[in-house]
């Protein structure tokens, strides 16, 4: 199957899902979830496959565990690509980002250690002011052990750090231009993505 894009009818689902977040709903508009929401995502993971790896829609459960929030199903549909890169069809419209949303102890070790270094650093610096990044998990100010003044002081705060574009409903998203939307972010990405593949994962 081809890609195709989504029909605004997927985004009123969602809607009506944050409306009325029930097995009754859910199980009444099951088919149509499937066929016209999740399939195309599907479809759009199979055709970025060459040049993003192969990707996993996530499950529409939620975990509520230990959470107060006991509302069964995620209102979006999340995926996730084997080569970097996260996507999300909501209410909202359609969502990608990419990088590390949150490092791991080891992962966060290596990743301040490389942004001080002259060299590392200057080059996540260009890189940040290239692309745009978004911080996540930030500290108020530096970590303990680094100094407070450091030029680089700001990303170092972060415990994660990824790109990400939010996309508004459109008539494109109804299209194949979707597609073309997500690549072109995913290339644009790429330096952050190689940054960290070589300093932190």
């Amino acid at each position: 199957m081809t890609f195709r894009g989504w029909p605004s009818e997927a985004l009123e689902f969602y809607e009506g899902l944050e409306a009325d977040n029930s097995k009754t709903y859910w199980t009444a508009h099951l088919d149509f979830y499937e066929k016209q929401v999740r399939d195309p995502m599907r479809e759009l993971l199979d055709e970025l496959e060459r040049e993003f790896g192969p990707g996993k829609i996530f499950r529409p459960y939620r975990d509520v565990r230990f959470s107060k929030d006991k509302t069964p199903y995620k209102t979006h549909l999340g995926a996730w690509l084997d080569m970097g890169g996260y996507l999300q069809l909501s209410a909202e419209g359609l969502a990608a980002g990419c990088g590390v949303y949150q490092m791991d102890k080891e992962q966060l070790d290596r990743y301040r250690r490389a942004v001080v270094d002259d060299r590392a650093g200057a080059d996540l610096a260009a890189i940040a002011g290239q692309v745009g990044v978004h911080g996540h998990g930030s500290l108020k100010t530096a970590p303990r052990g680094y100094d407070k003044d450091h030029p680089r002081a700001d990303l170092l705060r972060h415990k994660g750090l990824t790109t990400w574009q939010q996309w508004e409903p459109a008539a494109w998203l109804g299209t194949a231009a979707a597609k073309k939307r997500i690549v072109d972010f995913l290339r644009a990405s790429r330096p952050l993505k190689d940054w960290l593949d070589i300093h932190v994962r």
